[in-house]
């Protein structure tokens, strides 16, 4: 038999597999591809994206790691409908049937789970008309502008808001602008009776101004995209195209966890109903080991998403006499997993999921370097856990609101840093302050947190200011 046609049989064959688990998934597309193109891909994010040097960039370490031989990619699998798989040309039969059934859980979690039910599934096509847009942009405006405007939206391209019901943005009203209603007049001088009230709420509207934003706005990029007095028809046009790209990526970013740990728990249970070779069997536990063991310094999502999920199954599986009672019944283990994959994102799954005899059997801890040296600080349960969850929150970027898009009545935007122990990278911040003002074109602030102490940086144009508050 070919490779063709046993791939093609095995591809056959996980999908039957799959679907008798009750994996639901979208029609699946499966490329074979060299490493120059996987890579590719894998630095883009998508096969259509629009060029940037930063991807560039990203393809070079990638691939350079490759050719080391210090990791290597062996799929890249597309959110869309239907559901493309890019493989690795080198790959083995029995990688690929890992691959396979691995892709297909992926497929599935995209489908079902709420994160990602505002994604565009046409995405693929969406970002081909992006990337040929920006290019028609760039032979207008020029390469080099295009790309500096793009440098200063992809410094702030995570601070979006990801949630699947928000509010709109209100159009910006100051409270004269609200209260100047004409009076109905029913007579010629009937207005003469106001005259007195009409100075008096003259005198209290000049003291009052609305709230600008009237609460908190998390959507950094829309905010701009919005408001700014800066940006040219075709910068918010490239501006709106990078935000929608952004939403396609960010339930990725808010479910790595859960969605590598669904992943490895069926492609470990498909290939269990599979009748391999001995060779195809002692290759596939080594490569499974290699996808799922733990890190002694770093949180493996393939891994911890799998215990969780294990431990799920098992605990509703024989649920306890307190889990009766709440009406768990015996055996719903399967059903329960399933429900948990539609419902939670990372934070929620950690909060509710990963249990205390669960941490302690998995030896979980918390460290930190001391000295020269890394040295474990802490294994308490709620410690552990409230740790993890701190680190999933806004998928691991920090949370930056705009307090204040008219700060000192003259348009300048005020920005409030979320601190809860974590402090921004002051380096990065420096840089980035500057990609701000240059989309917004009057004075930045950012108010956050160093060694405890509240501090404002500011950029005007010339240089980075700070001072403590």
């Amino acid at each position: 038999m070919t490779e063709t046609k046993a791939l093609n049989r095995a591809i056959d064959e996980i999908t039957e597999i799959a679907s008798g688990f009750g994996l639901d998934f979208y029609p699946m597309r499966y490329e074979i591809c060299p490493a120059d193109i996987i890579y590719t891909f894998g630095a883009y994010g998508m096969p259509t994206r629009f060029s940037h040097w930063s991807f560039g960039k990203q393809f070079h370490k990638m691939k350079m790691h490759y050719d080391l031989g210090l990791s290597q990619i062996y799929e890249l699998v597309i959110n869309s409908n239907p559901c493309y798989a890019f493989l690795l040309d080198t790959n083995s039969l029995i990688q690929n049937k890992l691959i396979i059934a691995h892709v297909l859980a992926h497929c599935d979690f995209f489908k079902n789970n709420v994160r990602f039910s505002n994604t565009r599934r046409d995405m693929v096509e969406s970002m081909t008309a992006t990337a040929e847009r920006i290019a028609s942009y760039e032979m207008i405006h020029g390469k080099d502008e295009v790309e500096r405007f793009l440098d200063a939206i992809l410094s702030i391209q995570e601070h979006i808001d990801p949630s699947i019901v928000r509010p709109k943005l209100t159009p910006y009203e100051t409270e004269d602008e609200k209260e100047d209603v004409k009076p109905v007049v029913k007579s010629p001088y009937d207005d003469l009776w106001s005259l007195d009230d009409r100075t008096e709420k003259k005198q209290q509207k000049s003291k009052k101004r609305q709230k600008f934003p009237p609460r908190p706005e998390k959507d950094l990029l829309l905010f701009i995209e919005e408001y700014s007095r800066e940006l040219e028809n075709w910068q918010r046009d490239i501006l709106t195209m990078m935000r929608e790209e952004m939403q396609y990526f960010w339930p990725q970013l808010e479910t790595k966890i859960m969605n590598e740990g669904w992943a490895s728990y069926w492609h470990q249970r498909i290939l269990r109903e599979m009748d391999l070779t001995s060779d195809e069997t002692v290759e596939f536990a080594s490569l499974n080991a290699g996808v799922v063991q733990p890190s002694k310094q770093n949180i493996n999502p393939y891994y911890l998403g799998l215990k969780i999920y294990e431990d799920i199954e098992e605990r509703y599986n024989n649920p306890t006499e307190q889990m009766r009672e709440l009406g768990v019944e015996p055996n719903s283990g399967r059903e329960k997993i399933f429900e948990v994959r539609e419902i939670e994102s990372d934070i929620s799954f950690i909060r509710n999921y990963l249990t205390k005899d669960l941490v302690q059997r998995e030896d979980m801890y918390l460290f930190e370097k001391q000295g020269r040296d890394y040295k474990i600080t802490d294994k308490e349960y709620e410690n552990v856990r409230d740790q993890l969850v701190s680190m999933r929150v806004n998928g691991g970027f920090p949370y930056i609101t705009v307090e204040n898009g008219d700060y000192l009545r003259n348009g300048e935007l005020y920005l409030l840093h979320g601190y809860e122990g974590t402090e921004l990278d002051l380096n990065y911040l420096e840089h980035v302050l500057p990609y701000i003002y240059q989309l917004w074109g009057r004075t930045v602030y950012i108010e956050t947190y160093v060694e405890d102490k509240k501090i404002l940086y500011s950029f005007d144009g010339n240089k980075v200011n700070r001072r403590f508050i």
